[in-house]
């Protein structure tokens, strides 16, 4: 087998970016995917991107499809004798179960899956085989079969992600609140933007922009996923609307808009500093390095020598300023081993914030 992977031969079926994605991964670590979509350009672009494959039979099927396709999948597979079984990849889960169910799959063939990571863009032209690295990958492991789930668990590790077991419903009404209702809400924002003057929109900042990211995700893919999630949005979207009445009605009170701007730091802040790991208060270090060669990477040396992890990062520097400015952020005890370290080997480190 490939890696240690329980299976050699796989087919993915949808090639989009998740199923493109996940194809040209298993590839690289030795495993012949068959790419297959009803469009045939996509499918023709992802089989060149993840390499030939033969017509052997698959030992997995990974459906990777959007979600109101499914069902039509689902009947199209009952009379496949693929030897360890199927697994999901989409936005929602309680529904594929549903469509299993109502299938004559045996629900113990069926490993629904979501693995929490994307881009903007879609499509195979989109596909990174590093796109699920480092990011959480759920699983729905209740009466699955021992084999299919032994498979599910070894694709999910093989591709760089962490597991997470959660109940279908669950997940449903987690992802409303991580990834659905940040996707309508960036929408929303940018929804208002073409009324506006277009000088205007020349002076948009990084804060615009960041806000406004995923405003450019597929439409067509999102109507699904909000319709089919509906359930679990809507109390979301209630809530909010209560919100921004409120604002509405308190706009030119100062002291309600601070009270709202700091109820938004509070939520900002329980935000783990890393996808999907524990929520962790950082300390900022920021050090004065000089514009040359090699001074990112002499501090990266320096951490390695005293132990110290480092957590996150940003960088300040003009064009032709002779410095730049490096923000480590650390936990608040690396802070001051670091701190102590470099400014006894000559490194400008000023004061720790939290």
């Amino acid at each position: 087998m490939s890696l240690n992977l329980p299976f050699s031969r796989v087919t993915v079926m949808g090639s989009g970016l998740i199923g493109t994605s996940i194809g040209l991964a298993l590839a690289q670590r030795g495993v012949k995917v068959r790419m297959q979509d009803l469009n045939q350009k996509s499918e023709a672009l992802a089989q060149d991107l993840v390499g030939p494959c033969d017509e052997a039979d698959p030992e997995l099927i990974i459906v990777a499809v959007p979600i109101l396709e499914f069902a039509g999948v689902v009947a199209a597979l009952e009379s496949s004798t693929v030897k360890l079984g199927f697994i999901d990849v989409g936005s929602v889960k309680v529904k594929p179960k549903v469509d299993i169910q109502s299938s004559s799959i045996e629900d113990s063939r069926f490993l629904p899956t979501h693995p929490m990571a994307g881009r903007e863009v879609g499509g195979a032209e989109s596909a990174r085989a590093d796109l699920f690295e480092g990011r959480p990958w759920i699983i729905d492991s209740s009466g699955v079969e021992p084999n299919l789930l032994a498979a599910g668990k070894a694709l999910i590790s093989a591709l760089g992600s962490h597991l997470v077991d959660m109940p279908a419903a669950e997940h449903d009404n987690a992802v409303a609140v991580v990834s659905h209702l940040p996707q309508l809400v960036a929408s929303l924002l940018a929804k208002q933007l073409p009324s506006a003057n277009p000088q205007w929109l020349e002076l948009a900042g990084g804060g615009l922009r960041d806000t406004t990211r995923i405003a450019a995700s597929d439409a067509g893919l999102w109507s699904e996923i909000v319709s089919v999630n509906s359930e679990a949005i809507k109390p979301l979207l209630e809530s909010l609307h209560a919100d921004l009445e409120s604002l509405i009605a308190d706009v030119a009170n100062s002291k309600k808009v601070h009270e709202f701007i700091e109820s938004g730091r509070v939520g900002r802040a329980a935000i783990p500093g890393k996808h999907g790991g524990k929520a962790r208060t950082y300390t900022f270090l920021p050090i004065v390095i000089e514009d040359k060669p090699g001074q990112l990477a002499a501090i990266f040396n320096e951490c390695a020598q005293v132990k110290v992890n480092i957590e996150d990062l940003s960088i300040e520097h003009s064009p032709g300023q002779q410095t730049g400015l490096i923000t480590l952020a650390l936990s608040s005890d690396d802070a001051a081993v670091l701190s102590e370290h470099l400014s006894s080997k000559g490194w400008s480190v000023h004061t720790a914030r939290s």
